[in-house]
């Protein structure tokens, strides 16, 4: 990428008054390109679905780049890499999501497509109950590999994160502000450990302050990236309880930790038991049988890679390296940019799922065993 000139685009194109994520997108695509929506004029912006006079007017004049610019120096002295909705290593699981983030800004070496992620959420005012469970839980997982995904807040948030550093599972802090700063500033010290084995992900340019609005934003990252959302403790109402309906409304799977019916942190997780709006969780096997998630053992694993080694073809690695990249991908998406044609693939996929390397799921989708 020319980062002095296609990243420039990218930021700048937020920048236009009235032009929001999904807005941007439809430009881009209708465009063929971010850089060919500022050489557009106005009549043809306005023969692109969903624009009107207003948003092609700020488009047709845009003309302020001093803010893309800052953000370009700031990106490149501290080290930010900026993430485009069309590049490779975007997270898939947001891939979906309509009002996913253009861009995302990540400081950190966790990768954002790992094969299992989990986000762990719950109150700012936990209970000695909730922060015990959240660090067993944790403890629990490391087998499993997972990215440990939460919003760096105080309480559950926290717990989560330093849980995952301390047992050496990689966790990742979403932000509601941008990455100039940490907020609260009293987590300056775990964000920094969540660098060197995670990171710090936001969709914000630099000296965007945490405004309350920001954190039900955030939020739709922490919901849209996990395969499993887990809320420890909260009240009837807040943050997570927003984070439940947005994580329910992308049809992930969710866990609540039951509690006593009189512990004000524990009513919302209780209330979504019992509306059957989460599975309960009461110890971390709950968790792997809902998601179907094998612990192997050592010997398990190296044995299932000699065989591996032993009856994989070329067509065969193409196929598992794609899918392992891509997380969960449908045969179409396989065969489309593999350049199989279907009949060979659908015989090629059967095969591997015979040899338990890959797990066909609903919808023709396929991930890794």
């Amino acid at each position: 990428m020319n980062i002095s000139n296609e990243l420039l685009y990218q930021i700048a194109i937020k920048q236009i008054p009235n032009v929001g994520n999904v807005t941007a997108k439809i430009l881009i695509s209708y465009c063929g390109g971010v850089q060919n929506v500022f050489k557009q004029n106005k009549s043809k912006l306005l023969k692109i679905p969903g624009i009107g006079e207003t948003t092609a007017s700020s488009i047709a004049g845009f003309k302020d780049f001093q803010r893309a610019e800052d953000e370009l120096i700031f990106i490149e002295k501290n080290n930010i890499k900026p993430i485009f909705y069309l590049d490779t290593d975007y997270p898939t699981r947001l891939k979906d999501i309509e009002d996913a983030p253009l861009l995302l800004f990540y400081k950190g070496t966790a990768n954002l497509n790992a094969p299992k992620i989990v986000s762990v959420i719950g109150t700012r005012n936990a209970t000695e109950y909730g922060k015990a469970f959240t660090d067993k839980l944790i403890e629990e997982l490391k087998p499993t590999g997972a990215l440990i995904l939460s919003g760096l807040a105080y309480g559950i948030d926290y717990q989560s994160h330093k849980a995952a550093v301390q047992h050496g599972l990689p966790t990742v802090g979403v932000v509601a502000h941008g990455l100039d700063e940490m907020y609260p500033r009293d987590h300056s010290t775990i964000a920094k450990q969540m660098i060197e084995n995670g990171g710090i992900l936001s969709e914000y340019l630099s000296k965007t302050k945490a405004d309350p609005a920001n954190f039900p934003t955030r939020n739709r990252i922490v919901a849209g990236m996990c395969d499993v959302l887990v809320v420890v403790e909260t009240a009837s109402r807040g943050g997570s309880m927003i984070t439940v309906e947005i994580a329910n409304s992308y049809n992930k799977d969710i866990m609540a930790l039951p509690g006593r019916i009189n512990d004000k942190y524990s009513q919302g997780c209780n209330n979504l038991i019992k509306g059957n709006k989460a599975s309960m969780i009461t110890k971390s096997s709950d968790l792997l049988a809902l998601m179907n998630w094998d612990i192997e053992t050592k010997n398990e694993k190296k044995s299932k890679q000699q065989i591996l080694l032993l009856d994989l073809d070329e067509d065969d690695s193409k196929i598992i390296n794609y899918i392992k990249q891509k997380t969960k991908i449908d045969i179409d998406g396989i065969s489309f940019d593999l350049g199989f044609e279907n009949g060979f693939l659908s015989y090629k996929l059967l095969e591997l799922e015979f040899k338990g390397v890959i797990r066909a799921l609903p919808g023709k989708i396929y991930e890794i065993a």
